[in-house]
């Protein structure tokens, strides 16, 4: 299933998700810009490498609270052209929605938190890993995970390809997160059971992002006395203003 439309109206212009994208985007065309030593340097320097925090390796540890930033730079940074699209489309997808009911500032914050823990959820249990992680995939599972709290029975409409022809469907939202959510446990657990000192897929800082935004969201969130309730008329495209039937 690919999602391809979120159907929660919104009131303000997305402002903080479009600047992390442009933000995203910028960082990306820096790194392919870089010759392959530049970019060695770069990813030592700016990417998540938990073995310089918790393995006495021949790594330069963490002296300063400067050593520490790649728990944050990580996350705007990206491994290939698939893997920024992907990410930059489930966060254009999603983000707006969570954005609007926040405000703008403490959205921005919110992503940023989200990013950090699931940075440090990755690193405490992929403690001997020396490959650098990297992705914006945590951060964004934290927007998934405050969706989902904020708009559960909301639908998400998704395109399912049967060989050549594209379906489309109507999944609660619920459903379609908790189905992702679901695989991200089950190949976390597989790489629990099949320890390594390197790693593919970073699962345990999606878990780690998408729990932070479950958490976080509710205390966040605007409450109604500071935000106006959308009415039934400001729905989109046949749907109500909480994305219903």
């Amino acid at each position: 299933m690919f999602p391809i439309q979120n159907t929660v109206p919104t009131r303000y212009p997305p402002v903080a998700t479009w600047a992390l994208i442009a933000t995203n985007c910028a960082i990306f065309l820096f790194q392919i810009s870089l010759s392959p030593a530049e970019l060695e340097w770069f990813l030592y320097n700016f990417a998540l490498l938990p073995a310089r925090y918790f393995t006495p390796l021949p790594l330069r540890g963490a002296n300063s609270l400067v050593d520490y930033l790649p728990f944050l730079t990580n996350t705007f940074m990206h491994g290939g052209w698939l893997h920024l699209i992907l990410n930059m489309w489930t966060l254009w997808l999603f983000g707006g929605a969570v954005e609007d009911r926040l405000g703008h500032g403490r959205y921005l914050a919110f992503y940023l938190v989200c990013g950090v823990l699931a940075s440090l959820a990755h690193a405490a249990l992929n403690p001997a890993s020396v490959v650098p992680a990297l992705g914006a995939s945590g951060a964004i599972a934290g927007i998934m995970g405050s969706y989902v709290s904020m708009f559960p029975l909301a639908r998400v409409v998704v395109m399912v390809p049967i060989v050549i022809i594209p379906l489309f469907f109507e999944v609660p939202a619920i459903v379609f997160v908790g189905i992702w959510f679901v695989m991200q446990v089950l190949q976390g657990a597989v790489d629990l059971l099949t320890p390594s000192t390197g790693a593919g897929v970073a699962w345990w800082a999606h878990i780690g992002g998408f729990i932070a935004g479950l958490v976080l969201a509710p205390v966040l969130k605007h409450s109604e006395r500071n935000y106006r309730r959308y009415y039934p008329d400001e729905g989109v495209l046949g749907f109500d203003q909480w994305g219903r039937r």
